[in-house]
């Protein structure tokens, strides 16, 4: 098989963070890494399925070709336990090949071969016995169309026919699919035997050992065919390297040339080749200065065709999206390479580092962070654990799998320490799940991942499954299609120009309660800020306040359905602190902070409450047009009361009800075909009234 070294293709990365060679991780909802897993399913599921339809040939039955017949005698033959293979065919000068004889895998009989000049020659039994089962086609042509009809069969054997889970063997159904080949060669390229190679497929299929659709013997026979047109391939692919990492370094030089703002760095081997390269962007570096408080450094894609990690950091803007911050690649993932990636980023953002940052689960990367970020909180992503769990768990609870994951949940969101550790025993305790090697690695990283445990740390509602959805449609804009890395580089930037990012519309945000708080808030806070605050606030009405002799609160619902939170105030410089550690969470206060100050009758959240990473002006992109907000209000409001005013009368019979609810369905009709200006159209429409 030639591989192709003109394509890039990148794949996540699917070594366990467990560090077992054994063990593969397959990513829930990812069809990328499904699909192979979804070879042996589909293979079986398509033979069953055309083998259903297949009945028992007969004389005089028809086929558009021999290849037509040939497959649905193949078809017949492995339902009915054997094989078959083409025997001989008989031709003209006129018709061509006009006959095709196909037999039983067992036909004829072997004819003695003269043994090879050695001492100990081999003596291979022979499979065929005469057999007589069999099938002839002649061809003729009937009106000027070409047909193909059985002349002769048979379906008398002199031996025994096997079942299914044998027949499978044979080697006439013993094939290896074209993703598999390509696993196989990346596997021996890295040292496998192929004994290893044969159970990692069985691993990343899901499927007891002896059950892929080839065995062994058929894996090394591929591999030492190719081993010629691997070393080949693998001179092409070290050749392209060595010119596309060199290619990328000009652009990247000639980037800086332009640009005196952009940065960049490298690392070379001892043979002076590109080893790892770094670079970043104006726009990146002072999106860092607002938004370098929480970083996601995200290393789940590899490129295969060049061996190189891609790492990206990430921040998340006052609108809740990704914005992007550097890029490296990685020639390994070793401590020294995730080191060396740390520092050169943080000489980029001019030696600031941040408070938290987010990354898979990674043992080198953890501890390239704790020596070069000592300062710095370290948070495994809740979604690289979750969409871990059902490739890790699946095969040992089966069933239970669903059930289990339900529990992990709810345990993911405990807020005490000791509570969680509790649940942890107990949950580990049920599902017997003590000597597993992927609970053990969880619970080693628990001080990261839990809520409980970082429930304290800033993480700017980084975690949101909003936030990760933006980050795959930024991957999917930069890593589709490429066939070099500079065309990479290139995409990368355009990706990462704030020019190119769509401008953020500002909303008309209705307020839901009558509370000045709420009011003063919208006007400062972007709507994704405000909708998270306005949230809390609107649940706030819903709690109780029990003041205490220290001047602090205690706060509890009113259906006492969640335990009570202490809120801490200071009225000598507006400090507020709750227990829930919510605003330390996200930087959005809480909905017991909240009701404390509406005790206090404080109108305005106090100024330090309200970060200005949130605030409208912070926004790396120039909001549309905001002179239409006055006008907005004042509609909205004239709408409001008169809208209040028509449901009050209403409600007095139900024949005042059906007239307004007529009346006001033509109205709306009415309205709906009105001609509009586009000046106050597009004021309107910019402000999203409903």
């Amino acid at each position: 098989m030639t591989m192709k070294p003109s394509s890039n293709i990148w794949i996540r990365r699917q070594q366990c963070p467990c560090r077992d060679w054994k063990c593969y991780v397959k990513y829930e909802g990812d069809d990328q890494t499904s699909v192979s897993s979804q070879l042996i399913k589909n293979e079986t599921t398509s033979t069953s399925s055309s083998s259903e339809a297949v009945f028992m040939p007969y004389v005089g039955q028809i086929f558009k070709t021999d290849e037509d017949a040939f497959e649905y005698y193949s078809n017949f033959a492995r339902k009915n336990g054997f094989s078959i293979r083409k025997a001989r065919s008989t031709e003209s000068q006129n018709l061509g090949i006009y006959r095709r004889d196909f037999v039983c895998y067992r036909s004829g009989f072997n004819q003695p071969r003269k043994k090879a000049n050695v001492e100990h020659p081999r003596d291979r039994k022979s499979l065929r016995c005469g057999c007589d089962a069999k099938l002839y086609l002649t061809k003729e042509i009937v009106n000027g169309v070409t047909q193909w009809y059985i002349s002769q069969f048979s379906n008398v054997h002199n031996h025994e026919l096997l079942e299914d889970d044998q027949v499978r063997l044979l080697p006439a159904y013993r094939k290896i699919q074209e993703a598999d080949q390509e696993r196989i060669l990346l596997l021996s390229k890295a040292g496998f035997p192929v004994n290893r190679i044969v159970k990692v497929l069985e691993l990343e299929k899901g499927v007891q050992p002896g059950q892929l659709p080839f065995i062994e013997k058929d894996v090394r026979n591929f591999v030492r065919t190719c081993k010629k047109s691997v070393q080949e391939n693998d001179a092409l692919l070290t050749e392209k390297r060595e010119n596309d990492t060199l290619e990328l370094l000009e652009a990247c030089k000639a980037m800086a040339e332009r640009d005196a703002d952009f940065v960049y760095d490298y690392t070379t081997d001892e043979n002076s080749k590109v080893e790892n390269i770094s670079w970043s962007y104006a726009d990146s570096v002072r999106a860092y200065t607002v938004f370098g408080d929480v970083v996601t450094f995200d290393t789940t894609y590899r490129s295969i065709t060049y061996g190189l990690l891609l790492g990206v950091w990430f921040g998340i803007d006052n609108h809740g999206k990704p914005v992007f911050l550097g890029c490296a690649l990685l020639q390994d993932e070793s401590l020294n390479s995730f080191a060396w990636a740390l520092q050169t980023f943080l000489r980029f953002m001019r030696g600031r580092c941040p408070q938290t940052v987010l990354t898979d689960i990674d043992s080198s990367l953890r501890d390239a962070i704790a020596r070069e970020l000592p300062d710095t909180k370290h948070v495994i992503s809740s979604w690289h654990v979750h969409s871990k769990l059902s490739s890790w768990f699946t095969p040992s609870l089966g069933s239970r799998y669903e059930e289990f994951k339900a529990e992990f949940d709810m345990l993911c969101h405990l807020e005490g320490i000791e509570e969680f550790e509790h649940q942890w025993n107990h949950l580990v305790a049920r599902f017997g799940l003590a000597s597993d090697k992927h609970i053990a690695l969880l619970f080693s990283y628990r001080t990261s991942w839990p809520l409980s445990y970082i429930r304290s740390y800033f993480l700017a509602r980084s975690m949101t499954a909003e936030f990760y959805q933006s980050l795959d449609e930024f991957f999917k804009r930069i890593l589709s299609g490429q066939t070099c890395l500079q065309l990479f580089f290139e995409q990368v930037g355009f990706a990462a120009d704030l020019r190119n990012r769509s401008k953020e519309a500002l909303q008309y945000m209705h307020t839901k309660t009558c509370l000045p708080i709420e009011e003063n808030a919208r006007s400062i806070l972007t709507p994704y800020a405000f909708n998270a605050l306005q949230h809390e606030i609107v649940l706030s009405m819903q709690y109780a306040t029990t003041e205490l002799a220290n001047g602090s609160y205690l706060v509890r619902h009113y259906k006492k359905m969640e335990g009570e939170y202490l809120v801490i105030w200071i009225s000598q410089d507006e400090q507020i602190h709750c227990s829930c550690k919510e605003f330390e969470h996200s930087g959005i206060l809480c909905r017991h902070c909240l009701r404390v100050l509406t005790v206090k009758n404080y109108f305005e959240i106090p100024e330090k409450y309200i970060l200005f990473r949130w605030r409208l002006e912070s926004s790396l992109v120039a909001l549309e047009d905001q002179n239409g907000q006055c006008n907005s209000d004042e509609y909205a409001q004239v709408f409001h009361s008169l809208a209040a005013t028509l449901l009050t009368e209403s409600l007095f019979t139900k024949e005042r009800f059906n007239h307004v609810n007529r009346e006001l369905s033509r109205l709306l009709e009415h309205v709906r075909n009105m001609p509009v200006s586009n000046e106050f159209a597009s004021n309107m429409a910019a402000n999203n009234i409903s």
